[in-house]
C-alpha cells in the first residue's frame, strides 16, 4: 500500500516531537517539523513525485537529508532516524505531547522525575497530587493537566470504515508472521463493516499464545501498552486507535469469533435462545452443563441455537435472528416437500 502524504509528514512530525524531547539541536528539529508541513501541503502525493522521477531537493526547504528521507520513508514505509528514536525514548511519551499545556520540557520534567509515559499515569499522579511538587507545574498547573488528561483518556475517537481497514491490514499481516499461528481475523464493528470503527478487535488462533503477546508488543505502530497476559494484550497505535488482541485455541475459534464480532445486542438475543434450550454461550464455546458442545466454528454456534449462520454484517439485532428464523423454516418446508 503507499505512502500517504499525511504518513509522511506524521512520521517527520514525530521525529520532531521525539528529537525535542532528547533536546537536540532546535534548528534540527524545526527543520523536521517544517518538512512535515511542506510534505502535508503537497497537492500531489510524494511517492507518486518520486515515480515520475521529481527531484525532492527542488522543494522549498528539503535539502538532501530530508530528500533521502522521503525515498526512504515512501520505499518502506517508514525511516532509520524514525525508528532508532522509538527505541532511545518511551512508547507513549509524544500522546503526553498532545495534551494541552504539556511541551518538550514538562514532558522530560514527568518522564524523568516521576516516570509518567502515558496519559494514564499522568491522570493518576495528578489525582495522587504529586505534579505539584515539580518545579514549574504547581497546584493550579496539576488541576489544569488533571482535567486536560481526563479529557483525553475519556475522547473516543472512530474512524472512518476504509481508514480503520488500512491500518488494520500492515498488522494483520504482521501477526500472521509469528511462529505457530494458523489464524488472524478482525473481529468487532469492521468485521460488521459499520461505517466508523472506534477500536480493532483482532483473534488470533496459536499454538503459542505468550509467543503471539510478546510479538504484538514489538509492532513497529504500537505508541502505548495499555495492558498484557498470557492470552490477551491492548495497545493504542500511533495514529490514536486502540487494538484489543486475543489468542484463542482452534476448538474456541468460532465462538470467539462470534462473541468478539457480534452487536452486545445481537449477542444478548443469540445467548438468551441458547438458555431457552439449556445451553451456555461465551467466548470458549457452546456449553451444556460443563460439556462443549459446539465452537469450532460460527456456523457451530449458530446451528446449537437452532439458526442458520448470520453474515457478520447483519449482526445488530436489528430483526436478523427472526429472519434467519424465517428463512430456515422455509428451507426445512421446500426440503420435506421434497
Amino acid at each position: 500500500m503507499a505512502v500517504t502524504n499525511a504518513d509522511m509528514a506524521r512520521i517527520f512530525e514525530e521525529i520532531a516531537d521525539l528529537l525535542e524531547l532528547e533536546e537536540d539541536n532546535p534548528f534540527r528539529v524545526r527543520a523536521y517539523r517544517n518538512a512535515a508541513r511542506i510534505v502535508a501541503g503537497q497537492r500531489s502525493a510524494i511517492a507518486a513525485q518520486l515515480e515520475r522521477g521529481r527531484e525532492l531537493t527542488k522543494l522549498p526547504g528539503i535539502g538532501k537529508d530530508l530528500s533521502d528521507k522521503m525515498h526512504e520513508i515512501a520505499a518502506t514505509g517508514d525511516c532509520k532516524l524514525h525508528r532508532q528514536l522509538k527505541k532511545r525514548l518511551p512508547a507513549g511519551l509524544t500522546e503526553l505531547l498532545r495534551i494541552p499545556g504539556l511541551g518538550a520540557k514538562r514532558v522530560r520534567a514527568l518522564w524523568q522525575e516521576l516516570e509518567i509515559t502515558s496519559p494514564a499515569q499522568l491522570q493518576r499522579a495528578a489525582l495522587g497530587g504529586q505534579l505539584r511538587a515539580l518545579p514549574g507545574f504547581g497546584a493550579k498547573t496539576e488541576q489544569k493537566l488533571l482535567e486536560a488528561a481526563q479529557a483525553r483518556l475519556g475522547k473516543t475517537r472512530r474512524l472512518p470504515f476504509d481508514e480503520a481497514a488500512r491500518q488494520a491490514g500492515p498488522l494483520v499481516a504482521y501477526l500472521r508472521d509469528t511462529p505457530g499461528v494458523s489464524e488472524v481475523v478482525v473481529a468487532g464493528s469492521l468485521r460488521r463493516k459499520r461505517e466508523t470503527v472506534g477500536d480493532l478487535d483482532i483473534l488470533v488462533v496459536s499454538s503459542d499464545a505468550r509467543a503471539v503477546v510478546e510479538h504484538f508488543g514489538r509492532y513497529p505502530e504500537v505508541g502505548e501498552r495499555m495492558a498484557q497476559g498470557t492470552t490477551r494484550a491492548s495497545a493504542m497505535l500511533q495514529s490514536g486507535l486502540q487494538v484489543d488482541l486475543r489468542v484463542v485455541p482452534k476448538q474456541s475459534f468460532g465462538a470467539a469469533l462470534h462473541y468478539f464480532t457480534g452487536s452486545r445486542a445481537h449477542n444478548i438475543a443469540v445467548r438468551r435462545l441458547a438458555q431457552a434450550r439449556g445451553l451456555k454461550i461465551n467466548e470458549y464455546g457452546v456449553f451444556r452443563g460443563k460439556r462443549r458442545v459446539a465452537g469450532d466454528t460460527e456456523e457451530s454456534v449458530y446451528a446449537a441455537v437452532g439458526l442458520p449462520y448470520i453474515e457478520p454484517e447483519r449482526r445488530e439485532n436489528e430483526g436478523e435472528i427472526e429472519a434467519a428464523r424465517r428463512s430456515d423454516s422455509k428451507s426445512r418446508r421446500a426440503a420435506r416437500r421434497r
